[in-house]
């Protein structure tokens, strides 16, 4: 659990969402000669190096050292390791493949295409993804993979457990599943793959609707019982060191970004199990809504429907952040669906969001239950209503977007859902028109690739000690990034 983001774009007006990456700001003059075989010949450049000096088996980490000898995602890596959690293995795979619907360049699709077996054999036999993916033949031997043997008859292999945090099957299955679709459906392995990990979602959905941050196999219906949320009588305002993986998890967007990929999946298999869980979990978010005088959601609950502690500095509350990204939940299955029940909640939750802000447009991550008082941590990690002395690795206050809901709601209350469009197929090429603009872009990042391929930028790599050396790096979030740009002028008409 380490992101503190709250993509709004992701799903407030979805239904605008077009295949692009916008504009860029060029900050110093290019060539004005610099072409679509220019841009061409840089990307393929770029590629290639990343494939053939980046990757370990198709797979991705966040930073390398410009020497190559160091690698780390959340954590440090060893050589034989890639990681799964945005912007690792399937955020560059998915990058390939949105590059290769852009230029039509069959490079990129066989790029995406060796990133999609990589996942393929890092997939647990639970149904998704743990958060890395270990190809060394020895260390293999703790994942339960399903490409691999299973454990002898009567153990069990250390690492089974599939994880939703921070968007890592979710992200594996999404990239999976627009491949799939873009190859027609005949990969027999890739089509296998993805709806045994959308099956799985499926299975271990609570009957309430939630998903667990992380799971093994179905859970138990008669411990998880069907409740609406409500004050626990008591909290400790110490931390008590619970497991909370099982918990009714909002935090870092879990069941957002669950929710998004069965709406996509339902649209793209035609089955109505997949959107059906979607509304499902449509229906948990409308019991998880806490009732007055704080209707709004918490980051997490237990099976009574209580708010409860996760980690050391994220105790029982109201939550601003997670708050405004389950509305924008709802806001995407009415969307999707059409059914009012999903707007019914946010008239109320917009005025307790709007009556909560803090100054300067910000609001507490936290609220104390019933008081609503923004709560706090000390770097010493005791609660407080004092914010002078926060932690700074966890977004305690966030930016309110109060103001962009409402406007969306209003628009979707009044203009209704927008029309249902066809069951996708494979994407278009890009229609962009080849411009002095487009061209500049291009032109920049290219003249920053170093004689290899790669785009080194002074970076520290955070996970190898603060005497680490390192001061430049190559990094995948700006690989993804740049490629795009390469790839808008060199498929542009």
């Amino acid at each position: 659990m380490s992101r503190s983001r709250f993509p709004l774009g992701h799903w407030v007006l979805v239904w605008n969402l077009v295949l692009g990456i916008g504009n860029f700001t060029v900050s110093a003059a290019p060539a004005a000669e610099f072409t679509q075989a220019d841009a061409k010949a840089a990307l393929h450049k770029a590629v290639g190096f990343f494939r053939e000096k980046i990757a370990v088996q198709g797979g991705y980490v966040y930073l390398v050292s410009e020497d190559l000898t160091k690698r780390e995602g959340e954590n440090k890596t060893t050589p034989t390791q890639v990681w799964i959690q945005p912007p690792g293995t399937p955020s560059v795979g998915q990058t390939y493949l949105t590059a290769y619907q852009m230029t039509g360049d069959g490079s990129l699709l066989a790029a995406a295409r060796e990133t999609a077996e990589c996942l393929i054999r890092g997939q647990l036999r639970s149904g998704g993804w743990y958060v890395s993916i270990e190809f060394d033949p020895k260390a293999r031997g703790e994942y339960d993979y399903r490409v691999d043997p299973p454990a002898p008859a009567g153990k069990q292999k250390k690492r089974r457990m599939t994880t939703l945090d921070d968007d890592k099957t979710q992200s594996c299955l999404l990239f999976l599943m627009r491949l799939d679709r873009e190859l027609g459906f005949k990969d027999e392995p890739l089509h296998e793959s993805v709806l045994y990990g959308l099956d799985a979602l499926v299975k271990v959905q609570y009957p309430n609707g939630a998903w667990p941050q992380q799971f093994e196999g179905a859970p138990d219906p008669a411990a998880f019982p069907v409740a609406k949320a409500s004050y626990p009588e008591t909290w400790s305002r110490t931390f008590p060191k619970v497991n909370y993986t099982s918990h009714y998890t909002f935090n870092d967007d879990t069941i957002a970004d669950v929710v998004g990929l069965m709406l996509e999946a339902g649209d793209t298999y035609g089955k109505a199990e997949y959107r059906a869980a979607a509304e499902k979990a449509g229906d948990f978010i409308i019991a998880a809504q806490m009732p007055e005088p704080q209707p709004a959601w918490a980051q997490q609950y237990d099976a009574a429907m209580n708010p409860v502690w996760a980690r050391k500095f994220e105790p029982p509350a109201i939550t601003g952040g997670e708050s405004q990204g389950v509305i924008g939940i709802l806001l995407n299955l009415y969307a999707s669906t059409g059914q009012e029940r999903f707007l019914a909640p946010i008239p109320a939750a917009l005025a307790w969001l709007e009556k909560s802000q803090l100054p300067g447009n910000r609001l507490a991550r936290f609220y104390e239950l019933s008081t609503n008082k923004p709560l706090y941590f000390t770097k010493q990690y005791v609660l407080t209503y004092d914010d002078s002395d926060m932690p700074t690795h966890y977004g305690f206050k966030v930016d309110s977007k109060v103001e962009q809901l409402r406007k969306a709601y209003d628009k979707l209350k009044a203009d209704g859902p927008p029309p249902k469009k066809a069951s996708p197929g494979p994407v278009e090429r890009s229609t962009t028109k080849f411009s002095p603009k487009v061209a500049a872009a291009a032109a920049e990042v290219a003249a920053q690739l170093d004689q290899r391929g790669a785009w080194v930028e002074a970076g520290k790599l955070n996970d190898h000690g603060d005497d680490d050396p390192t001061t430049r790096v190559i990094s995948s979030r700006t690989f993804i990034k740049n490629l795009l740009v390469l790839a808008k002028c060199a498929g542009a008409k």
